[in-house]
């Protein structure tokens, strides 16, 4: 895409105003194409390391598409085009390795507009609230929970305290919260269906939309309060809610479900090529903001997981895991794919 110019076809034609990255996304870019083989072997002529071979490459396209998105950046004022760089997610239990690996890539990258994805992991929220203090813009990934995402809020205002206490300009720090969608209906669709009673059943497809929507409420009255408007009148920008995993992964719901519903001020929509190019064909060009009435719908929705007999906090927690295996098998496949190269 950067070599081709697509990228930049995309943000004038698409409204592409970002780019995220994370271990799956490299690898199957990496040793699922050639397109960075010549690369690769000038890197391992020279006999660097392997783990120093990915991220030499992960971070030269990084400053690429950082480069590409510069102009929606200053356009934007700093509120978009950005480019999300992951730790390593064999690091999603340790905040001390977290927080040295992220202060690397702004230093190996040094771009405005980078953030640092930080998985809202136990370790990694106070990782999220040190970085953020030392001015570091950050995109914390796999957020499932509501009780996990007010953690994340708290992590981001308390950084910027932390940040405005040492003289820190707040303007210069950006952070988006990545809830992810699409898999929380693919969990809790299959314990619906293992319960298999009509009030289960009807509950199918539903569950995920209504828990991103739970947290735009608590979005909202986080971001509200008298705390962020103290931060606010020293510039800081508020932390968007960003809705990630948004392809639609049963082919028996609409393939924009998690684009179309979700539609409201101040938040951000990571979407695979596939569904742009869905959205561009098909999508309602004037799709309709949900409202407080369809947040008070879906805290309802919620209490019927319960009443049916799906436990919340397993769902949260299962995910959570599987998030963080996945993405360091991912990162695993990448080191040893180069490795074998």
């Amino acid at each position: 895409m950067l070599d081709s110019g697509e990228l930049a076809r995309r943000i004038e034609h698409d409204a592409v105003s970002g780019v995220t990255s994370n271990p799956t996304i490299f690898a199957k870019a990496i040793v699922g194409s050639s397109d960075y083989d010549d690369q690769l072997q000038e890197l391992k002529s020279a006999g660097t390391p392997t783990e120093e071979i990915v991220k030499t490459m992960m971070a030269d396209d990084i400053k690429r598409a950082c480069d590409v998105l510069a102009v929606v950046y200053r356009e934007a004022k700093g509120m978009d085009g950005f480019v999300s760089v992951e730790v390593s997610p064999l690091l999603a239990d340790d905040t001390e390795a977290t927080v040295a690996e992220a202060r690397d890539w702004v230093k190996q990258i040094n771009r405005p507009n980078l953030l640092v994805k930080v998985p809202a992991t136990p370790e990694g929220i106070p990782a999220i609230r040190r970085l953020i203090g030392e001015g570091i813009s950050i995109n914390v990934t796999l957020i499932f929970s509501l009780e996990r995402y007010e953690e994340v809020m708290d992590a981001y205002m308390s950084g910027l305290e932390d940040f405005a206490a040492t003289g820190g300009d707040l303007g210069t720090v950006s952070s988006v919260a990545s809830f992810f969608v699409s898999r929380f209906d693919t969990e809790v669709d299959k314990r619906l269906e293992a319960s298999g009673t009509e009030e289960a059943l009807a509950l199918r497809g539903e569950t995920a939309v209504a828990n991103a929507r739970v947290a735009y409420g608590r979005f909202l009255e986080a971001f509200n309060s008298r705390r962020f408007e103290v931060l606010a009148s020293q510039g800081a920008h508020p932390q968007r809610p960003l809705w990630a995993s948004t392809s639609t992964k049963n082919p028996a719901y609409d393939d924009l479900l998690y684009v179309e519903e979700l539609v409201v001020p101040r938040t951000v929509n990571t979407m695979p090529l596939e569904t742009i190019d869905a959205y561009q064909d098909h999508g309602d060009p004037n799709p309709s903001p949900f409202d407080a009435g369809d947040i008070e719908e879906a805290r309802r929705t919620l209490d019927r997981m319960a009443e049916v007999g799906v436990d919340y906090d397993d769902v949260v927690q299962t995910l959570e895991d599987e998030g963080v295996e996945k993405f360091a098998d991912s990162w695993k496949e990448l080191l040893e794919g180069v490795e074998n190269v």
